[in-house]
């Protein structure tokens, strides 16, 4: 009986103790970033010699049990699988360092970018970035904003969010990264009649259309646009590393 109770115990204290803060990746977040108008830079230089903190945060993600991470609620959930995508292309990034774009990182012949790379374990499976965003986050969470919150090093992305993610205030953070990017006018404006917006729209505009109609409408709305007919052109997307120079 008293094993049993042990067990119990330590069960519940791993539970507890894992960091819904996120407060090792806030603090490498904060230290390491820097923003300036509506663009968030990183310091990969400073980062790659104080590597520590980084690491630190990945082993505590991966030290979760599927088990464990089948009792945090969906904004847990969503948030743990938005800073490991963060945290783990930051990673990458640092692996390769110096660098001019995340697609000199090749994840095999007649492949550019990391993104199938599986050098991530998480809940006990190997797993890629891809699979962290397409078969995790757009797959089991009907979230379109996430597509302005993980972010892809480079300058044609939505800005690293400067904080971490955490359950207790997603909603406002995403919808102050959607507004963050939205409000960019070197990747979205409106010119006369015509919407110029990023090709993040082109690739993932389908994922707005169940909880917003379409892309176009989150848009108009987010922006408090007039309501009417726009005409949509896409904007090239810039791959350079988002980098402190």
């Amino acid at each position: 009986m008293k094993i049993l109770l042990l067990g119990i115990l330590l069960s519940f204290s791993a539970f507890a103790d894992f960091d819904h803060s996120h407060k090792q990746w806030d603090k490498v977040l904060k230290e390491y970033t820097a923003k300036k108008d509506r663009q968030v830079y990183v310091n990969y230089r400073a980062l790659k010699n104080e590597i520590n903190e980084l690491n630190s945060y990945l082993a505590q993600l991966e030290a979760v049990k599927r088990g464990e991470f089948k009792r945090f609620n969906e904004k847990q959930k969503l948030a743990f699988w938005i800073n490991a995508y963060n945290a783990y292309t930051v990673k990458i990034i640092l692996k390769n360092y110096p660098l001019k774009s995340i697609r000199e990182i090749s994840s095999g012949f007649f492949s550019s970018g990391p993104w199938k790379l599986d050098f991530i374990t998480l809940l006990g499976k190997k797993m890629s970035l891809d699979s962290i965003e397409h078969d995790t986050i757009r797959k089991k969470f009907d979230e379109p904003r996430i597509h302005f919150a993980v972010n892809c090093a480079s300058m044609g992305c939505p800005s690293l969010l400067p904080e971490a993610f955490i359950a207790s205030k997603l909603d406002s953070q995403l919808d102050s990264a959607a507004l963050n990017f939205l409000e960019n006018k070197s990747k979205n404006y409106l010119e006369n009649k015509t919407l110029y917006v990023s090709k993040i729209f082109k690739w993932y505009g389908d994922d707005f259309n169940k909880k917003h109609g379409n892309f176009i409408k989150y848009i108009v709305k987010t922006l408090n646009l007039p309501k009417k007919r726009y005409d949509i052109e896409f904007n090239s997307y810039d791959w350079k590393l988002n980098e402190i120079k």
